[in-house]
């Protein structure tokens, strides 16, 4: 049985006080109380929003002034901004319930006749997918839940069709329709469960590829595509639940690791009529190709997919005949890297055509091609990337997509003519430097326009459309950015590092408000360095900016550099330099940063150098101890991959092929193969269900850690995932130990430079 004892009263007001927290009135000093826990510092969104059909206006969620906490349908006409609510709270209200419904998401039909309603959501992996569809008749006001009553809250992606006749969705791996006014509904395929999953995903094909709404109508209703996916065989991991009950809880999950089997992937079409079922196999070995992509093909008879070999170099457009079953490769794109999927492609010209993205040529740009594959003509020629295409203009024959030339830590939003045009005309009401995006409502004459830049949170206006005007504020956030001038902190520096060979590397530079240049500060490196994502661009971070700003407010200095291989607009030589060498090129980068930084800023202290980062950002940040331990000294690597081999298939061997094409790769690159090599601090924190990056491989490393005898710590997050946010007052404990450890073993505050 427990002992019991009692503590000096010293040591228990010692406890006491330490667990008392302060809100500080203070409106200079940052807290993780206020980044994290109140509302204070959160930037407005627009958030769930529709275009209405025609254009010219769009419908929004806002709270409702009869029942708190709930939301009210409001529509805005664009020409005067007049404002209606379409459905109050009060209309939406089940049978039954005292309360409306708590709106996920929502869809109107094309006619304004039916509202579709997203509510009693739960979380799939990453987002919340699965839930209960509720469609409102908004003639009458009567409103009926879709699917049968023992479907209860397990329905997926319900989505209109194009004639607004059926609605579709996804049950327990199986995919269903229904007619809109309830009359009638038909089970599609019947063989789902167990092995095999029809119209969603399975779970690398989610993580990866995005993949989730697995199912897409035809243009005419008739016809219904969808994914199916055969898991057998697939490795299984299990998470374990060891706090929600007496005994522990396996959670299994089909994950196929690097070098293992993956998922068989084929395509079936569906006719809803009569039932008739069609398969389309693009390869005889569905195991060790890729089908991440499929649409109609601009018709309703046939499919185009996007078909990938195991390595992800090779890419075959496919067009796949409904009626005939016949399969045929229009365009094969080919890279001695690695290709990304195209997940946009637009049909010009009644089908006769389409714009695809390629970088072909060293850039990423657009090219319009032809339906057979024979014709290909570049749109955006020159040294530039187009970073994403946002819409195509077929009535006034624009194509609009962001790109930033000159700057890649930006982006704006540029247009150019059907026809192609090499001098793209960049939209005039981007006066600011930062990052823009756009949504185009339907017919081309509005947009809402999104600005952010580091230090300013979004701002969202409405503009017109071709020439730009900007017409009324949507989203403000100017309370926000005032209340940042109050925290009396010094303007973020962005900068470029020369690390030699004609290499110049983006970053960042936040100084504490006190600074004197003539004395030494502690450094903080912020670190992914992964295809994933960038770190360094002026855009909005939300909390990420102000836990940085809290840091700065401690006296250090944080530094954040994109390595090469990162996903800036740079080229493809930039970004696939790192092909069969992910981690030992970006981590090099890093450290070559960080020496010429030191030398050329006497105001960091060598002695004091330190690093975080997530994921793969916490792989750098081992890669930083244990390859320089001689230059970092402390460190904060949360859910890292230690040895990449213990990662999934497709994105570890996207970059890095397999284990066994490339053992000496794998080892060359996973941080634990340098274990022994560690000198200075060293903080693991990783969620012990995390279903992306396993627990395993931070188990794997302590027991590396302790073979070599070298000391480091460590705190596992029970049944939290990769994001480690879920239960109680987990993101405010997470940043507080964080905090701590910099401050015990990164002493704060500046020390006299011996010159």
């Amino acid at each position: 049985m427990p002992l019991k004892f009692k503590l000096p009263a010293i040591t228990v007001l010692f406890v006491i006080s330490n667990c008392l927290e302060v809100y500080p009135n203070d409106p200079e000093l940052l807290t993780i109380e206020r980044i994290y826990l109140s509302s204070e510092l959160r930037a407005k969104r627009l958030g769930t929003y529709q275009w209405d059909v025609s254009g010219t206006s769009y419908s929004r969620l806002e709270k409702s002034a009869q029942y708190p906490g709930y939301h009210d349908i409001v529509r805005y006409h664009c020409q005067d901004g007049s404002r209606e609510v379409v459905f109050k709270a009060e209309k939406l209200i089940p049978p039954g319930a005292e309360n409306p419904f708590q709106i996920e998401n929502y869809t109107w039909s094309e006619d304004r006749r039916y509202l579709l309603i997203f509510t009693n959501a739960q979380r799939v992996w990453r987002q919340k997918t699965r839930g209960e569809y509720w469609i409102v008749d908004t003639r009458n006001d009567t409103m009926r839940k879709l699917g049968a009553p023992d479907m209860g809250n397990n329905l997926m992606f319900a989505t209109f069709s194009p004639d607004q006749q059926w609605i579709a969705y996804v049950y327990r791996d199986n995919v269903f329709v229904e007619k809109t006014d309830g009359s009638s509904s038909r089970q599609i395929t019947t063989d789902g469960g167990g092995d095999l999953i029809n119209g969603t995903s399975d779970w690398v094909y989610e993580e990866e590829f995005d993949l989730r709404n697995g199912f897409r109508w035809s243009p005419d209703s008739r016809r219904i595509a969808f994914w199916q996916f055969n898991v057998s065989g697939v490795g299984i991991f299990n998470l374990i639940n060891n706090i929600d009950s007496l005994y522990s809880r396996v959670i299994p999950v089909q994950y196929p690791k690097t070098g293992t089997t993956n998922s068989a992937c084929r395509i079936g079409v569906a006719d809803i009529g009569d039932g008739t079922l069609h398969w389309f196999e693009p390869d005889p070995d569905l195991r060790n190709n890729y089908i991440p992509w499929m649409e109609w093909a601009g018709n309703s008879h046939e499919i185009l997919l996007q078909h990938f070999n195991r390595r992800q170099n090779i890419n075959r457009l496919i067009v796949g005949n409904c009626n005939t079953g016949s399969m045929d490769t229009i365009l094969t794109e080919e890279d001695d890297a690695w290709l990304d999927v195209v997940d946009q492609i637009f049909w010009l010209d009644d089908g006769e055509n389409f714009v695809w993205i390629s970088e072909r040529d060293g850039w990423r740009h657009l090219y319009k091609v032809s339906r057979d594959g024979e014709n290909i003509s570049c749109l955006t020629p020159g040294d530039y990337d187009v970073i994403k295409v946002i819409e195509v203009d077929l009535l006034n024959r624009w194509i609009y997509f962001s790109a930033s030339p000159a700057d890649p830590t930006a982006g704006y939003i540029y247009r150019v003519p059907l026809k192609g045009s090499d001098r793209p005309e960049r939209l005039s009401c981007q006066q600011d430097t930062g990052t823009y995006s756009l949504q185009i409502a339907p017919g081309g004459e509005w947009g809402l326009l999104t600005f952010s830049a580091f230090e300013i949170p979004p701002k969202v206006v409405l503009i017109r459309l071709p020439e730009g005007e900007e017409i009324r504020t949507i989203v403000d956030n100017s309370e926000l950015h005032n209340m940042l001038t109050r925290l009396n902190e010094l303007p973020a520096e962005f900068f470029r590092v020369n690390i030699g060979d004609g290499i110049l590397l983006d970053g960042w530079c936040i100084k504490p408000s006190s600074f004197e240049p003539d004395k030494r500060y502690p450094v903080i490196f912020y670190v992914y360095g992964e295809p994933w994502g960038q770190t360094v661009r002026k855009s909005w971070g939300g909390s990420n900016y102000f836990w940085h700003q809290l840091l700065a407010q401690q006296d250090y200095i944080i530094i954040s550099i994109d390595n090469r291989g990162t996903p800036a607009p740079r080229g493809r030589e930039w970004r696939k330099c790192i092909n069969g060498g992910l981690g030992m090129i970006a981590a090099a980068d890093q450290a070559a940063a960080v020496k010429v930084l030191l030398k050329a800023r006497p105001y960091l202290d060598p002695e004091r150098i330190g690093i975080w980062g997530w994921s793969a950002g916490g792989s750098m940040t081992l890669h930083a101890l244990f390859r320089f331990p001689d230059l970092y000294h402390t460190g904060i690597a949360i859910a890292p991959v230690s040895d990449q081999r213990y990662y999934d298939t497709i994105y570890q061997e996207r970059y890095m092929d397999t284990p066994q094409n490339n053992p000496e790769g794998y080892a060359k690159n996973s941080p634990i193969t340098y274990a022994q090599n560690l000198k200075g601090n060293l903080f693991l924190i990783h969620g012990t269900m995390d279903d992306n990056v396993h627990y395993q491989g931070t188990e794997k490393l302590i027991d590396t850690l302790i073979k070599y005898n070298k000391p480091f710590s460590q705190l596992a997050y029970p049944a939290r995932g990769h994001s480690i946010y879920e239960g109680e007052n987990t993101t405010r404990h997470l940043r507080k130990m964080m905090l701590r450890f910099f401050k015990q073993n990164l002493e704060p505050g500046p020390e006299a430079r011996n010159n």
